[in-house]
Order: C-alpha cells, then sequence, then structure tokens
C-alpha cells in the first residue's frame, strides 16, 4: 500500500520564492500546491482538503494574518506554519494566539523546515483521532435506547454541529 503524501498549501506573492521552495518540497514527497495571494489560496482550500499550510506573513491584499484566521476558522484540523522575512515578537504572539502551529524565519533551512512540518503534521493527525473518537463515543451513545427515527434525528443534529 502506498503512503499518503502531506498536502501542504504554500501561499506567498514572491512567485520565484513560491517556485523555488515547492520545487524542493515536492523533491522531498509532499504534494504541494501553491497559492501566490490569500485569496487564491481560500479558493484552493474550499475546492482541496489540505493537511498544512505554509503562509507568508506579508502579502499584498489579504495577508498572511488574515488569511490564517480564516483558514483556522474554514478548515479545523489544517495546520498552519507562518513563513516571513518580515519577523517581529509581536506579530509570532499574534500569530500563535490566531492558531498558527509556527512561525518560520526567511531565509528557511530546508531540513527545519521540514522537522517542523512533520511535526505538524503529527499534531494535526493527533487532534484529527481525537475528535473522530469523540465522535464515534456520541454515536455510540445515540445507538442506544432511541427509536430509529430519534436516532435518525440525533445523528443529523451531531452532523450539524460538526460543520
Amino acid at each position: 500500500m502506498e503512503e499518503r503524501k502531506i498536502r501542504l498549501l504554500i501561499v506567498d506573492d514572491e512567485v520565484r520564492f513560491l517556485d523555488a521552495i515547492a520545487e524542493r518540497l515536492v523533491m522531498r514527497g509532499l504534494d504541494v500546491r501553491k497559492a501566490s495571494s490569500g485569496e487564491d489560496a481560500l479558493e484552493l482550500a474550499r475546492t482541496c482538503k489540505f493537511d498544512l499550510a505554509l503562509v507568508d506573513l506579508k502579502m499584498p491584499g489579504m495577508d498572511g494574518m488574515q488569511l490564517l484566521k480564516i483558514l483556522k476558522q474554514e478548515h479545523r484540523f489544517l495546520e498552519v506554519i507562518i513563513l516571513t522575512g518580515h519577523g517581529a515578537l509581536e506579530s509570532a504572539v499574534e500569530a500563535t494566539k490566531l492558531g498558527a502551529y509556527g512561525y518560520f524565519p526567511k531565509p528557511y533551512e530546508i531540513d527545519k523546515l521540514l522537522e517542523s512540518l512533520r511535526e505538524a503534521y503529527e499534531t494535526r493527525m493527533r487532534k484529527k483521532f481525537r475528535a473522530d473518537e469523540e465522535r464515534m463515543k456520541q454515536i455510540e451513545q445515540i445507538g442506544t435506547g432511541q427509536s430509529p427515527l430519534g436516532i435518525l434525528r440525533a445523528l443529523r443534529e451531531l452532523d450539524d454541529g460538526e460543520k
């Protein structure tokens, strides 16, 4: 059975940098998609499922913080790492408060970046596993002692709560 590749969205307005980092990560076995703006990234994220996102902080239009906030709202288990050449402690703290997994400076060291991506992916999988376990417990509880119609209603409510 083939191992599933980590699905990564990279967002950066510097197209040469975007192409270079994407190529390096593809060569290391990641499934990479690119976006050169926050708006393009949101469109991609709404049509493709990603495990991780690597997002530039400073971009024209929608910046990395705005994109981070929306991605975390719309994609519960997506882990986001902010990548920036304009690092400051304040923006790192803000990114963390908004749910960023990490904050990585440019220029980056590929091995350290890969390690951070692996750790973010493991964190994502643990969160997803715990959520799936909790959902299974809820489904087991629903299935006991109710009429079939009551079970269907309860499952619909549970499903609506997941959205």
